[in-house]
């Protein structure tokens, strides 16, 4: 069995994950493998700087991620590069890690972290999809507290994204994220026992 997992900014969707882990899940990670698709001396590395310029390279060879976010933060021509270069590898090292951890260990549950899901299009590439939530007023707050960014900061990279409440409205699985850590394992302990996990 696998299941999506995603949220909004600041809900707490990698503390989620890390709690599945721990009870046995196997992480397929998309910002991960975003991360290792443009390692040094990989084809998309080369094909980012082609488009992008050299001067995205920092002096260990690596991609200086933050720069490159900047540069096409904004432009949405740059940004749908960016996205052709990087999808098609990052989607297919999922669908491939997706495929032997299945394989390999048929009675453990695949978790795909993607923080992105909704607004990419690939709620298809898993059985269902567990939305961890905070209302908006908690990302902001969270965003601000955790980032130190401004509320207009923190408004703006909202409002990037799908709001929170449409993907509520959406998830197979919700876990509200809203109170305690205690209360988020319970939720946690609930759905692995309902699905027959423990």
């Amino acid at each position: 069995m696998n299941i999506g997992l995603t949220g909004g900014i600041a809900c707490g969707k990698s503390t989620v994950a890390a709690m599945l882990v721990r009870r046995g899940a196997l992480l397929v990670d998309a910002d991960r493998i975003a991360r290792e698709v443009v390692e040094p001396h990989t084809p998309v590395l080369a094909q980012v700087i082609e488009r992008f310029g050299a001067d995205l390279l920092l002096p260990d060879g690596s991609l200086n991620r933050k720069k490159l976010g900047e540069r096409v933060f904004g432009d949405e021509s740059a940004r749908r590069d960016l996205e052709g270069l990087l999808h098609p590898p990052i989607r297919a090292t999922m669908r491939e890690r997706m495929r032997s951890y299945q394989e390999e260990h048929p009675d453990k549950l695949v978790v795909v972290d993607i923080p992105l899901l909704y607004e990419s299009g690939l709620q298809a590439m898993v059985e269902q999809v567990l939305v961890v939530y905070v209302p908006r007023e908690v990302q902001l707050s969270r965003l601000i507290a955790r980032d130190g960014m401004t509320l207009e900061q923190a408004e703006k990279r909202l409002n990037a994204q799908m709001p929170i409440e449409e993907k509520k409205r959406l998830a197979d699985i919700l876990i509200d994220n809203t109170g305690s850590l205690e209360e988020t394992e319970r939720q946690l302990d609930q759905f692995w026992i309902e699905r027959g996990l423990s």
